[in-house]
C-alpha cells in the first residue's frame, strides 16, 4: 500500500477527456484516516496569483479509477 507522499507525487488525468490535471495539491480524509477526496489545481488564471489555491478541483475516491506507478486515473468529467 502506497503513503500519502507517495501518491501526492503521481499525475492526475482524467479517462473521460484525456486531460492532465496536474500533481496532487491536497489530500482530505474521513474521520477514520482514509482519503475521502483529492484536489489538484483548477485552471491557470491571474485571480490564482492573488488567491492561489481557490480553484482547485476536488475530486471524491470513488471517482478514482486507478492508482499506477507513475499516474492516477480518474474520471473527473464534469467536476471542473
Amino acid at each position: 500500500m502506497a503513503n500519502s507522499s507517495d501518491i501526492r507525487k503521481k499525475e492526475v488525468i482524467d479517462i473521460t477527456n484525456g486531460r492532465r490535471l496536474g500533481l496532487i495539491s491536497d489530500m482530505n480524509f474521513s474521520p477514520d484516516g482514509r482519503i475521502s477526496s483529492i484536489s489538484v489545481p483548477g485552471p491557470f488564471s491571474f485571480a490564482g496569483l492573488i488567491h492561489p489555491g481557490r480553484g482547485d478541483i476536488s475530486i471524491p475516491w470513488d471517482r478514482i479509477v486507478k492508482i499506477g506507478e507513475d499516474v492516477i486515473l480518474v474520471e473527473a468529467g464534469t467536476l471542473d
